[in-house]
């Protein structure tokens, strides 16, 4: 009986060396990507940045600001050959778990309407919309709104809802 090999997994800091591969993962994510000069400069100004690598390859990164006990989820993305792997979840985990670490107490972020995917994952661990930002969003027809998601960051062995 022959037994396929799993993938070997890794989530580590993101590093300046990883740029191309997650340029390529965003340029393939979105009809608006980020430009590489916002991700080297989230990697300089010491924001919380992460891949998920997937047999040495980039399939995913998140980028986490945090201050004065707030997050801010700047940007989670699983590359389009890895969605479906529980890595978006997989890297959430890692940017809630810094927020807590760092002493945030809630984590935001924005998510388009137009996808229903990446809603349904905040959703899942927790988040709850609390309000839209019109015209947020760069769209081929104008502007879209974002839909605000926020999550209530319970402290180790909580028992506050």
């Amino acid at each position: 009986m022959v037994t396929a090999a799993l993938p070997a997994v890794e989530l580590r800091a993101m590093r300046r060396e990883d740029l191309d591969q997650v340029l390529a993962l965003e340029l393939a994510s979105y009809e608006f990507p980020w430009t590489p000069g916002i991700f080297r400069d989230c990697l300089q100004a010491g924001h919380n940045c992460w891949v998920l690598l997937h047999d040495g390859q980039v399939a995913g990164y998140g980028i986490l600001s945090v201050a004065a006990g707030e997050a801010h989820v700047l940007n989670l993305c699983t590359g389009p050959m890895y969605r479906g792997m529980g890595y978006g979840r997989r890297l959430l985990k890692r940017l809630t778990d810094l927020a807590r670490w760092y002493g945030a107490e809630r984590i935001y972020l924005e998510v388009r309407p137009s996808n229903p995917q990446a809603q349904e994952l905040y959703l899942s661990v927790g988040f709850v919309e609390i309000g839209r930002r019109p015209n947020y969003y760069p769209a081929h027809m104008g502007r879209e709104e974002a839909i605000v998601m926020a999550y209530e960051i319970k402290p180790l062995g909580s028992t506050r809802p």
